[in-house]
């Protein structure tokens, strides 16, 4: 056994066994997944808007579409400095703080005047959400036992599933009728009533070991980066994100053209697809019990390689089958991924999850970019060749350096 699987550290406090986040404790997992929900209703809220703020701000496509990417990147930025900070802490506080500090600029952005103060709102917005997603990988990793951590991650990334379509849906439907402000101000309201639940029924942490002496931030980074399984799981979760945002980018330009020739409502119902995950997700969770984080990640992978393949038959029935298969495929990436990160990291596993964060959305933003390249010379045939070149690299990757 290596030594990286041995159990999780107890503090000379408490000699308890980690509570058992994923056995008898529904108010737990109620919690996890309201969690995540509240945090990535947010973050791509306004993706359905692009036509519209375009309209009403008299602004590029390029500059409207920051209000997409300035969260993203404030989140990769944030999350390796919110990791060395939130070890010192308790996980429970830094949790529920990022959680306010997320609603607060949310309710703002329904104040903005133009497009440069919706950006800063936006930009905030990024800034909090590392506080959640970093911090809630290591409380897991910490507070759940060790043969349940696989599906009680797969509750936390559910929510977060069942959030990200929420979002883009309460925007899409919902500004039309009463404005893109109000929705904002809905989306702060409901992301208080999250912090609320998240109070009342997440479990204090009480199996995190605060380090004695603090290590110079720049040493404990760099000390996550020469450790090989880390390094390999921040580089799958950069090739997982990458693929999704190259795939659900491009494949609105393929669906747009002859011989589908789907219009902007067709187009963006297809992120519906994204609800597949609610059913497989909750899934996976089993099968990472069961098989382990690296045979879970090559099986939800492969299943990736396939829908991507499937969306070269020109039916629509069937490119909808394979965004759906990778999709799902993603989903249980990021569950494998994200359990995998504390049992890798040892100790500091807020500052090792940061750190997977900002590379998983580094991953994200590369995806929106450079398939772009691929579509102008050879249209959607070059997109796929790329994705599953990516694709059969994070096999890769998993098969020589993850560890069971």
């Amino acid at each position: 056994m290596n030594a990286l699987d041995t159990h999780w550290p107890l503090s000379e406090s408490n000699t308890a066994q980690p509570i058992p986040l994923s056995h008898g404790r529904v108010g737990a997992q109620a919690a996890l997944f309201i969690t995540g929900f509240s945090t990535f209703l947010n973050l791509y809220a306004t993706q359905p808007l692009l036509p519209q703020f375009r309209q009403t701000f008299q602004a590029s496509e390029l500059l409207v579409s920051l209000t997409v990417t300035a969260p993203v990147l404030a989140v990769a930025f944030m999350a390796p400095l919110i990791g060395l900070w939130a070890d010192t802490l308790d996980r429970k506080r830094v949790i529920m703080t990022a959680m306010l500090g997320l609603a607060a600029p949310t309710a703002l952005a329904a104040t903005a005047s133009g497009l440069g103060t919706l950006l800063v709102w936006r930009f905030l917005q990024g800034f909090a959400i590392p506080g959640v997603v970093a911090v809630v990988i290591a409380y897991i990793s910490e507070e759940s036992p060790r043969q349940s951590v696989g599906s009680t991650m797969a509750t936390y990334v559910t929510g977060t599933i069942v959030g990200g379509f929420s979002g883009r849906f309460l925007m899409g439907w919902g500004a039309p009728i009463w404005g893109w402000r109000a929705i904002f101000a809905l989306l702060g309201a409901a992301t208080l009533i999250g912090i609320l639940v998240t109070g009342r029924f997440l479990p204090p942490s009480t199996h995190h070991v605060r380090p004695a002496q603090f290590p110079p931030p720049l040493q404990t980074l760099g000390r996550h980066l020469y450790n090989p399984q880390l390094l390999a799981i921040y580089l799958v979760g950069f090739n997982v994100l990458f693929c999704l945002t190259g795939t659900f980018t491009y494949v609105n330009f393929y669906l747009a053209d002859r011989p589908f020739n789907l219009g902007p409502t067709a187009l963006a119902s297809i992120f519906a697809v994204y609800l597949t995950g609610v059913v497989v997700t909750p899934v996976a969770g089993v099968l990472l019990d069961r098989f382990g984080p690296r045979r879970t990640l090559i099986g939800a992978v492969s299943m990736g390689v396939l829908g991507i393949l499937l969306t070269l038959i020109p039916h629509v029935p069937f490119v909808i089958a394979g965004l759906a298969l990778g999709s799902s495929g993603t989903f249980v990436c990021q569950s494998a991924a994200s359990s995998y990160v504390g049992k890798a990291s040892g100790e500091a596993r807020s500052s090792a999850a940061g750190l997977y964060v900002s590379f998983y959305y580094l991953g994200g933003c590369a995806g929106s970019i450079l398939p772009g390249l691929f579509w102008e010379k050879t249209g959607w045939l070059g997109c796929v060749a790329l994705i599953v070149c990516i694709q059969s690299i994070t096999i890769l990757i998993a098969r020589k350096l993850w560890r069971d």
